[in-house]
């Protein structure tokens, strides 16, 4: 297997820093893949597992290799995962009691770390989680580029479209998303950079460490991390006059008013919203609405191909194939 020099990449100097020295040669293994790893996933008494997308790896610490095979492959202790959630929140995890709550925390480097064990509730709501027993580390990526074949099309003269992007979960949405916001910031000969606001709820978008996004969006975005898309959007509006607003999965009946008020703002938005198909997204309520408003100008509908690539389809006002 190919070593790669991981440790000078920046994505992965804190994922080294936080690991147990006795498990530092399964990153290492990891990192020299083909295929960059997606996920890092432990479980007290189960295989510790890295997912690459499209195949999954145990470890075999005599072969010191990863493995297919669950024979040999290392099984997680409670100690591992309570180093790596010490290291993770620098000894203090108390200072980490807003982030346990939602379930995940953004470490250096943009990689977002869900985390699951015993709930603590107080008046019904979850104030705090113990007995920490899973761990799923998102291992941070940009895709610079990836929108360089859809962005002509959403442009509008020196603004954009309203556009949303819908697919069915896994097939690059947030992605697609992030470049855009990050090619639409930076601007380049032909149109000027746009000012634009990013409500990132689930800190995937900028993938915020300190206030601070380790994701490149641009330098013309500011970015309200961990709020509600809702509030998010009409916060960012009254204050930082945002020309583009960049929003993740849309959702629940807050989220359709808050863009109904950002478009009749003035402000452009580009956002994704689930969807398998043309025909489940006409039957979803707002957007039925929306498609007899003009809302939205243009439609990404994003699709996995079989040989592990992905196809987008751009669709008009009325999610009619444009190409």
């Amino acid at each position: 297997m190919q070593e790669v020099n991981w440790k000078k990449d920046a994505k992965t100097e804190e994922l080294q820093r936080i690991f147990p020295q006795h498990l530092k040669g399964f990153l290492q293994a990891g990192f020299a893949l083909r295929e960059r790893p997606e996920e890092i996933r432990l479980r007290i008494g189960a295989p510790l597992l890295l997912d690459t997308g499209s195949g999954e790896w145990f470890w075999d610490p005599g072969a010191k290799e990863l493995t297919k095979y669950l024979q040999n492959a290392y099984y997680v202790s409670r100690e591992d995962i309570q180093e790596l959630v010490s290291r993770m929140s620098k000894y203090s995890l108390y200072a980490f009691e807003e982030e346990l709550r939602a379930g995940f925390l953004t470490i250096q480097g943009g990689h977002r770390v869900g985390i699951a064990g015993k709930a603590v509730c107080e008046n019904g709501n979850v104030k705090t989680l113990r007995q920490i027993s899973f761990l799923n580390i998102r291992i941070a990526g940009e895709q610079k580029g990836c929108g360089d074949s859809v962005l002509p099309h959403l442009r509008q003269g020196n603004s954009v479209y309203n556009t949303l992007i819908f697919s069915s979960p896994g097939a690059g949405k947030t992605t697609l998303l992030r470049d855009l916001i990050r090619q639409l910031s930076l601007g380049n000969r032909e149109y000027p950079g746009l000012k634009v606001g990013v409500v990132d709820e689930r800190s995937e978008l900028a993938a915020c460490y300190l206030g601070v996004p380790q994701n490149d969006l641009g330098p013309r975005t500011d970015v309200m991390d961990a709020c509600p898309k809702s509030e998010g959007m009409l916060m960012l509006l009254r204050s930082m006059s945002p020309q583009v607003l960049g929003v993740d999965e849309l959702g629940g009946q807050a989220d359709y008013e808050a863009v109904e008020y950002a478009l009749h703002c003035g402000c452009r938005l580009i956002g994704t919203m689930h969807g398998e198909s043309v025909e489940e997204m006409k039957q979803k309520p707002y957007l039925a609405k929306w498609l007899e408003q003009g809302f939205f100008e243009r439609y990404l509908f994003l699709r996995k191909k079989e040989d592990k690539g992905r196809e987008i389809k751009i669709l008009n006002e009325r999610l009619e194939w444009l190409c």
